[in-house]
């Protein structure tokens, strides 16, 4: 008899533990990169602002930013490392130092059947969005990226850069290819407003969008939480993979711009709070905050929390070799606290996916 109560305590045990892994799986990821975000530009946005969403995620961690030939990433690389894997040179985009593709997680994830979507302030062809989708040798090579986006499926796309998909030096109109292929293509967010399912490619901007303080409103938050709302309308069943990048952090970085950074900092946080809110109501999202590096070298020289106040200095305009912050929630979260590299993003993503 008691050798009977052990194997049904076993066997509950084993069932019990079935159970926490199934409610642990995740349907939806949205990644969310801060550009240049080191944790200083974090911190001092949390003193000047009062408070930030992503602070508040239970899980944290610090991540290793080194490329493959420098021991300061620029963001081609660090977005590479970020979406496949694997580590480049400085400068080259989703693929090897030799030129051998990489496959990202948001390709990954479109093989699969998920939604897959990207909003960012800068131009869609920048170095971070483009690393997870496009294959090229230089960043630099806008059009080029361009005509890498028209094959890659992507569901949803926010954000600046209509001059290389329309005024272009081959003569080519990626904007009427885009259209064959039954996306809905919009030029300002009245439009985007209107639309609530389907494919969608909204370039807001001939190139990168305004910085928030000189006009460009709630772009990032609202994007996001466009984004979310197509692709949970979309793949009820299958899922959503999302990027959302907080571009222009780094521009702030490297023009050693206090107010630049925060103002860039808590836009970015607004979207974080998009995601989180919606994460929260669906039970199966999983949430990562992070950065590609830092920039600008930031360090707290000063401050008063109570008058919300802080001084930043500077080591540098470039990037900085800083570790920098991850902050998580949802199922799965634990996998993305303590210290590990950038590259272990991915493998992490595909075992709490299923891939």
């Amino acid at each position: 008899m008691q050798m009977k109560s052990g194997i049904l305590l076993l066997l509950f045990t084993v069932i019990a533990s079935l159970s926490v892994d199934a409610q642990k799986k995740v349907n939806n990821v949205i990644f969310m990169i801060g550009d240049g975000m080191g944790i200083n530009q974090v911190y001092a946005s949390l003193t000047a602002n009062g408070s930030l969403t992503m602070t508040a995620f239970p899980y944290t961690g610090f991540v290793r930013t080194c490329s493959a030939n420098r021991y300061i990433t620029d963001s081609a690389a660090a977005g590479t490392a970020l979406s496949s894997g694997r580590k480049t040179d400085n400068g080259v985009i989703g693929m090897s130092p030799e030129s051998v593709k990489y496959v990202s997680i948001m390709e990954e994830a479109k093989e699969n059947g998920l939604g897959t979507g990207i909003v960012v302030t800068c131009t869609v062809t920048h170095a971070t969005p483009a690393a997870y989708y496009a294959h090229q040798p230089d960043r630099e090579m806008h059009e080029e990226i361009a005509l890498d986006f028209t094959v890659s499926g992507i569901d949803v796309c926010i954000g600046g850069g209509k001059q290389y998909f329309m005024k272009r030096k081959d003569g080519k109109d990626l904007i009427s290819d885009m259209e064959s292929k039954q996306y809905q293509v919009v030029f300002n967010q009245q439009e985007l407003d209107c639309i609530h399912s389907g494919k969608v490619m909204a370039l807001l901007a001939n190139e990168d969008l305004p910085k928030v303080s000189e006009g460009r409103g709630d772009m990032l938050p609202e994007g996001t939480a466009k984004a979310i709302g197509i692709l949970a309308e979309d793949y009820k069943e299958k899922g959503f993979f999302l990027m959302v990048e907080g571009s222009q952090i780094d521009w702030g970085g490297h023009a050693n711009d206090q107010q630049y950074i925060i103002s860039e900092v808590v836009d970015f946080d607004k979207a974080v709070k998009k995601a989180l809110d919606f994460a929260e109501k669906d039970g199966n999202t999983l949430v990562i905050v992070t950065a590609d590096h830092e920039t600008g070298g930031a360090a707290i020289i000063d401050g008063d929390i109570n008058r919300k106040e802080v001084k930043l200095a500077y080591t540098t305009k470039g990037h900085s070799a800083s570790l920098a912050p991850v902050f998580a929630y949802g199922p799965g979260a634990e996998e993305f606290s303590g210290y590990f590299d950038n590259t272990e993003f991915k493998a992490k993503i595909e075992k709490l996916a299923g891939f």
